[in-house]
């Protein structure tokens, strides 16, 4: 007899069922979704891509809405199986219920043994991102050259791309009509959401995912090494597929996306310079954080090794965009409000940087990116931002914080064209909150800063006693006022 395969909501594509026969199990409850404030599209697209699944598999689906994920499982019958869940709370929770049978995971690209083996060699210091991807490209016979080298680095550039064809539409069907509906009601009976409803905009099942792939692949991978690292108020996307949410909830497989690409390459559909970052982003950092997640211990989420103890104030937690004056920072909050998603740029050196110029606690910034992020998961969030973003694990995820000043993000972006504030002032009502923010970040930290010699060099050549005071002076009174 068939174990029924339990599809969990990031494992619904294909590539997480062996036998075309096999009965599958799809759960939603209630009360997943009222423990914290999620954003609405992605709740919303989240029961979109469950139900969608489950007609697509028609007989072989039960969908049960339980209250919990304990009591829909006592509803089965039959034995019940579960890839690996991508929690270490899910994970204990799949563990303590009596016959369920945890497979090894899917939808990664490395397994758990080998990240293992790898790390384990190389712990006498620090893990990095960088060496790990070399490593995994010799394993996997990735963009393999008689050589064996990588591409070169690449520089971002300050032009938008020439635009490329729109990708294929989203169209909201029956179900998304369905799922709004219901949205309503339980917004009605309290449970909470942030951010702004909205059409779908992102892909619900395996086809819509697969043709958004498609069409990156062929109209804006061309162009993603020149313009991923590049921030546009006039175009959000730029060389970006937006496919960061497809591959989270399992609609994609990584590895015949990575051989996609490489063929771009291969065939001069694109250049190494486009196809080496993007097969970077998923054969080395997606990788990456997912393995972390697993080798490092459960307190990894606790680490605070710059004593940021700052609460995040509410204009932010609530994505209050329009009290923002700071072109960059109202821009990037409104994206967050609008369309629960952002590249991976503005993540880091607006709204990551932001906070950690001001000493926001790390686990309150991490759990606000996954909850108001279409793509936010446990796995993907505690790397990156507590130790990528804001540097509170001492290093062990990257070699530096991403702590920049105003000039830094007009060098890669159009945002301080127009905006009341100067890039360059860190004093004054026209000092640029990021560039007084980077300051006073320098000052307050100095001490746990000095081994860092980019940091330490800027700290040379601005700490200038009577400027150090006034801009600490200047910045405790900003305080959590939004700038």
């Amino acid at each position: 007899m068939h174990r029924r395969r339990w599809l969990l909501a990031d494992q619904l594509g294909p590539h997480f069922l062996d036998d075309p026969d096999q009965p599958v199990l799809l759960v939603e409850t209630r009360e997943w979704f009222r423990q914290r404030p999620m954003h609405r599209q992605k709740a919303h697209l989240i029961l979109s891509a469950l139900r969608h699944r489950a007609v697509e598999l028609g007989d072989r689906a039960l969908l049960l809405r339980t209250a919990t994920f304990r009591e829909a499982l006592a509803q089965v019958a039959e034995p019940v199986e579960v890839c690996h869940p991508p929690s270490r709370a899910a994970l204990r929770f799949a563990r303590s219920v009596p016959g369920l049978t945890v497979l090894p995971p899917r939808g990664f690209i490395t397994d758990h043994a080998d990240f293992a083996a790898w790390a384990d060699r190389t712990r006498r210091g620090p893990l990095r991102m960088n060496d790990f991807y070399r490593h995994a490209r010799r394993q996997h016979g990735v963009l393999v050259t008689s050589s064996g080298g990588v591409a070169p680095p690449r520089r971002p550039a300050a032009a938008a791309p020439t635009a490329p064809p729109a990708p294929p539409a989203i169209v909201e069907d029956d179900i998304d009509a369905e799922v709004r509906l219901d949205l309503d009601r339980w917004a009605a009976d309290g449970v909470r959401f942030v951010g702004r409803d909205g059409p779908r905009r992102y892909p619900a099942t395996h086809a819509e995912a697969q043709a958004r792939l498609t069409h990156f692949l062929t109209h804006r991978l061309p162009e993603y090494g020149r313009y991923a690292d590049v921030m546009s108020a006039d175009d959000p996307l730029l060389a970006h597929g937006v496919l960061s949410s497809s591959f989270n909830l399992g609609l994609l497989d990584p590895e015949p996306a990575v051989r996609a690409a490489e063929q771009a390459w291969r065939t001069g559909a694109a250049p190494r310079t486009a196809v080496e970052p993007f097969v970077r982003g998923l054969l080395g950092w997606r990788e990456f954080l997912w393995q972390l997640y697993w080798y490092f211990e459960p307190r990894f989420r606790g680490a605070n090794w710059l004593a940021a103890n700052e609460p995040m104030p509410e204009w932010f937690a609530e994505l209050d965009a329009d009290a923002v004056e700071a072109h960059c920072l109202a821009d990037v909050l409104a994206a967050v409000r609008d369309r629960a998603w952002t590249h991976h740029t503005p993540r880091l050196l607006v709204l990551g940087n932001y906070g950690l110029q001001r000493g926001w606690r790390p686990a309150e910034l991490a759990d606000w990116f996954q909850r108001c992020f279409v793509d936010g998961t446990d796995w993907v969030m505690n790397a990156t931002v507590i130790g990528m973003s804001q540097y509170a694990d001492l290093g062990r995820v990257d070699t530096r914080p991403y702590a920049v000043d105003g000039a830094d993000i007009d060098e890669i972006s159009d945002y301080c064209t127009g905006c009341r504030y100067s890039p360059e002032r860190a004093l004054g009502d026209l000092a640029c909150p990021y560039t007084g923010g980077f300051e006073s970040f320098l000052y307050r930290n100095r001490e746990r800063l000095v081994a860092d010699p980019r940091l330490a060099a800027e700290l040379t050549r601005r700490d200038e006693p009577e400027h150090r005071e006034a801009v600490l002076a200047q910045e405790e009174k900003r305080g959590s006022t939004a700038p």
